[in-house]
């Protein structure tokens, strides 16, 4: 299978979230090495604050596939929270040690400003690659939120 075909996976799984005014739906699969899907999580699935990289990396622990795993999200990981009391995605991705993240569009300034995910990923040796002409469709179920 492809990245795109995850990424549509991923997007589907962005279109469960319960709605809300001030979170992102977003839809995240952990894929292991032989292509198949480890974990699956959207925000907002586990309680009303997860995010997608968080609940589908809750339901994998500290499994040693991860080490050569593949995360698809539909937005860029966060690196801060809204929430003070919860770990960022990307501070968990690394601490999980997977050496690849597949993303379809970069996180606006509409809740948190200046995300760096895609860069602090990068600066520790993951791969990050951006599937920016999925990005219509995997925003598309946020469009009732301001988009800066």
């Amino acid at each position: 299978m492809t990245d795109r075909f995850w990424m549509h996976h991923a997007i589907g799984l962005a279109r469960l979230c319960p709605p809300s005014e001030t979170a992102f739906s977003v839809g995240a699969v952990v894929v292991d090495a032989r292509d198949v899907e480890l974990a699956h999580g959207f925000s907002r699935d586990t309680d009303a604050k997860v995010h997608a990289e968080e609940s589908a990396l809750n339901k994998l622990g500290d499994d040693p596939r991860l080490m050569t795993a593949t995360l698809y999200s539909t937005l860029e990981p966060c690196s801060r929270r809204a929430s003070p009391d919860r770990l960022p995605c990307t501070e968990r991705i690394l601490a999980a040690g997977i050496p690849r993240v597949v993303i379809a569009w970069r996180e606006p300034g509409t809740f948190v400003e200046n995300c760096v995910g895609v860069e602090r990923l990068r600066e520790r040796g993951v791969e990050v690659v951006e599937l920016t002409d999925l990005a219509e469709e995997a925003m598309s179920m946020n469009r009732h939120l301001r988009l800066s």
